[in-house]
């Protein structure tokens, strides 16, 4: 039987292995752990009366609550391993009667005390393999806290790129640039430029999907509030007579079917036009704020 509660425990130390590294390392559309709880955590923000606020937490909180189920999956995982070879494979320290310490309880204490790296060597094994498993749960454990401050360092720098492309399409649209100041070699350079700056956004939601879940605001810096401004201003260059301003035009327009593709095939499943995703875009992002 006690094999049972070790495949178990093996199940779910590797469930939380392959969520990480899909989270961190190998970003797909496909859904895992961390993308179910920061989906459910954004869809219950929108439902709650002060909006605002919820949705300003939203995604920070999404991302302790899925550190929080990694670090608790695999302190469970390794729980398992070790419960059904307790008491006998362990040695206790002095004051400790091994038959009061081989509940359930008392794995997770020293699975907490592994997956930590405190040492305190209260309880110990003493078997072969699991002398081996022990400090493998400290290794993960390490692993998963490099993994937290990785994922933390990605998305905040990503958070700023898309805020700032909004801030410059809320200058652009402020400015109310015309057909003909758009059809020079500057208007040419404006474009390509936000083709470029929406490029890189499209790869920020690919490598950091979640990144989706934080909540820009209504203002100046909400790309959801201002991207549509960026695909007008794509057609309004498209028939330009400065073969440069077209060029960069189509240019611009193919980075925003790009993203627009993006956002409906990880977040949205529209199945509709470029213009149609934006909206809905717009709409998520605006429903968060009470819109």
């Amino acid at each position: 039987m006690s094999w049972l509660f070790n495949i178990a425990g093996v199940v779910l130390v590797l469930f939380v292995l392959r969520d990480v590294f899909h989270t961190l390392w190998h970003p797909t559309r496909h859904g895992g752990l961390s993308r179910l709880v920061m989906t459910g955590l954004w869809r219950l923000s929108g439902s709650l009366t002060a909006r605002r606020r919820a949705s300003g937490l939203a995604g920070p909180l999404a991302m302790v609550a899925v550190v929080a189920v990694w670090a608790l999956t695999v302190v469970v995982g390794w729980a398992l391993i070790y419960w059904p070879h307790m008491p006998d494979s362990f040695t206790y320290a002095a004051g400790l009667r091994p038959a009061d310490h081989a509940r359930f309880l008392d794995a997770l204490y020293i699975s907490l005390v592994n997956v930590s790296t405190l040492g305190l060597g209260d309880i110990a094994p003493t078997k072969g393999w699991l002398r081996v498993i022990a400090p493998m749960e400290a290794l993960v454990g390490f692993a998963l806290l490099t993994a937290t401050v990785s994922w933390t360092l990605g998305i905040y720098p990503a958070l700023a790129r898309r805020r700032a492309l909004a801030l410059r399409l809320s200058h652009l649209a402020r400015t109310h640039p015309t057909t003909e100041q758009i059809d020079a070699d500057a208007g040419a350079a404006i474009l390509d430029s936000l083709a470029g700056g929406i490029s890189v956004i499209s790869v920020d939601f690919m490598q950091y999907a979640e990144s989706y879940y934080f909540y820009d605001g209504e203002d100046r810096t909400s790309l959801a509030l201002h991207i549509t401004y960026a695909d007008n201003l794509a057609d309004q260059a498209a028939g330009a007579r400065h073969p440069d301003v077209r060029l960069a035009a189509a240019v611009l327009r193919a980075a925003l079917e790009d993203l627009a593709l993006i956002l409906d095939q990880r977040f949205l499943h529209t199945q509709g036009t470029a213009r149609e995703v934006f909206d809905a875009f717009a709409r998520d992002h605006g429903r968060h704020a009470g819109a």
